[in-house]
């Protein structure tokens, strides 16, 4: 199976619902970048739900591909939990 028919099959979730995921309303604490959603639940830098001046619940492509100290390669430490519509 390759990676976007894997894709396919993940749930999808609006930005509202993504939102409820910040670690506050919710256990749990996920991100999304370039449309990938990742469950950020066991990072100790995601504990409170959030990362230095960044929030969970959010898309964070724009932030990440803007100022942050590393690479997107970060995210291939998390799980992969949906996709965003």
């Amino acid at each position: 199976m390759t990676v976007q028919e894997k894709q396919i099959d993940l749930p999808t979730y609006t930005k509202n619902q993504l939102a409820l995921r910040n670690g506050q309303d919710r256990d749990e604490i996920w991100v999304a970048y370039q449309g990938r959603i990742y469950d950020v639940s066991r990072s100790r830098l995601w504990r409170r739900g959030n990362h230095y001046e960044h929030w969970a619940g959010q898309d964070l492509t724009a932030e990440l591909d803007k100022d942050a100290p590393h690479t997107a390669n970060v995210f291939d430490n998390f799980p992969v939990v949906g996709q965003l519509q």
